[in-house]
């Protein structure tokens, strides 16, 4: 069940993002799979904890998956093409120094995009620079910067651990939801009663 919930979630969501389904793609159709994935480990009995850990896994896959699903779309078939930075914000500056820089782009039409850009945007860039950036043509993902990985493996490696820690929080669930009948209970070969101690 935990390995039938990973492949739900990000297949889910990678369907999303290739035919343009909002619901899909933003991962809302993953979190109904988590929370498919809760009730059924609560059907079997396993304990709350257990429940907790792997609803909780299930959310974690399903907030990272639609990332993951845009690169793997950007991959397949999206194009390369170069940009024009009209602005750089620091943003470590406004999040106590965890941010990223974000510049924001013109394509060469003059025409500003609506996303703004991390990739490929760092503390030497300036505005009036080239940076490249990988777009849609039907425009059912955000454009972003190129990144050094390309190809369909490098997004989906990145939600590996999530599926992986998914599958066996429910492995362990289901396992633990089993229980072994007490030996105290057993039939008593003798009076053919049940055995007392």
């Amino acid at each position: 069940m935990g390995t039938l919930a990973a492949v739900a979630i990000v297949g889910t969501t990678l369907f999303g993002a290739w035919t343009g389904r909002p619901p899909l793609a933003d991962g809302e159709a993953g979190l109904v799979c988590a929370a498919a994935l809760a009730l059924y480990l609560v059907s079997v009995g396993a304990g709350r904890a257990m429940v907790g850990i792997a609803a909780v896994l299930g959310v974690c896959l399903s907030l990272q998956a639609p990332q993951a699903a845009a690169g793997v779309v950007l991959a397949e078939r999206g194009r390369v093409q170069s940009v024009v930075v009209t602005s750089v914000e620091d943003g470590r500056a406004t999040n106590g120094g965890q941010g990223r820089y974000l510049c924001s782009v013109a394509d060469p039409d003059g025409i500003l995009l609506k996303v703004r850009i991390w990739r490929g945007c760092g503390q030497a860039t300036q505005p009036g620079d080239a940076l490249a950036v990988v777009y849609d043509p039907t425009g059912r993902v955000p454009t972003r910067g190129v990144e050094s990985e390309v190809g369909v493996p490098g997004p989906l490696r990145d939600l590996a651990p999530w599926g992986a820690a998914l599958v066996v929080a429910s492995l362990i669930a289901v396992v633990r939801s089993y229980r072994l009948p007490d030996p105290s209970d057993a039939p008593n070969p003798a009076g053919g009663g049940v055995a007392r101690t």
